[in-house]
């Protein structure tokens, strides 16, 4: 039977090991304080690495209309285009517009849905990066009448 510190000493090493064969996660630290602490979609989507975000139909948010807690309101974002490799929500109004973030590979449909916490009325942006450099967006409106992250 294996104490506890046994346990920790077997864990250390197996991260020291892969570490040392790189197979544990490099710098996503730097790119996700930046993406985070981002407070609109240009400055969020410059941080993830991608460049001026264009419009899109190809985009889809949903959402519903009228959130009536802020602190959970459902959103799901998708594509059908081929070639996605990060699809991302953002929150205009927030103090940090970046929500969430999707890494997306070919084996990954991207199409995901998930909560955000939301102070103020605010449109809620979908945003796909794609593997050519070009980011493309969609856009919703969703009223909160309650609740929120302080506003």
């Amino acid at each position: 039977m294996k104490t506890r510190r046994d346990m920790l000493a077997t864990s250390a090493k197996v991260a020291a090991l892969l570490a040392g064969a790189g197979l544990l996660p490099q710098g996503a630290a730097a790119w996700t304080a930046a993406a985070f602490e981002a407070r609109n979609l240009a400055d969020a989507v410059k941080a993830l690495g991608g460049g001026a975000p264009t419009a899109s139909g190809d985009v889809t948010i949903t959402g519903p209309d009228i959130a009536e807690n802020g602190a959970v309101v459902p959103v799901g974002v998708s594509t059908n285009l081929p070639g996605v490799k990060r699809m991302a929500v953002l929150v205009e109004k927030n103090p940090s517009a970046l929500a969430a973030v999707f890494d997306v590979s070919d084996a990954v449909e991207a199409n995901f849905n998930t909560r955000v916490k939301m102070g103020q009325s605010s449109n809620v942006m979908a945003v796909a990066m794609m593997a050519d450099g070009r980011v493309l967006f969609a856009q919703k409106e969703i009223k909160v009448t309650l609740g929120g992250c302080g506003g």
